[in-house]
């Protein structure tokens, strides 16, 4: 079992109150609506990707995804 904390009546020290900068649950939600589907994408694309996503500590799928939407913004300017 592990050791039983041992609560004493000592000052904290220092506190300092800070601002909320949390945002609120309405602004939680996704940006943008989103629509599950399925892929098959070339191995080739997918290891690039993952290896993209990991030496920029994100995620493969959001990558892809990103890019996806970047694309779509592109082609709706032109």
């Amino acid at each position: 079992m592990s050791k039983q904390i041992q609560y004493t009546d000592e000052p904290i020290g220092d506190t300092k109150l800070v601002a909320d900068f949390l945002p609120s649950p309405s602004e939680l939600k996704l940006k943008n609506d989103s629509t599950k589907i399925t892929i098959t994408l070339s191995t080739d694309s997918v290891e690039y990707f993952k290896s993209a996503a990991e030496e920029y500590g994100m995620q493969y799928q959001k990558m892809i995804r990103q890019l996806l939407d970047e694309y779509v913004a592109h082609q709706r300017k032109g």
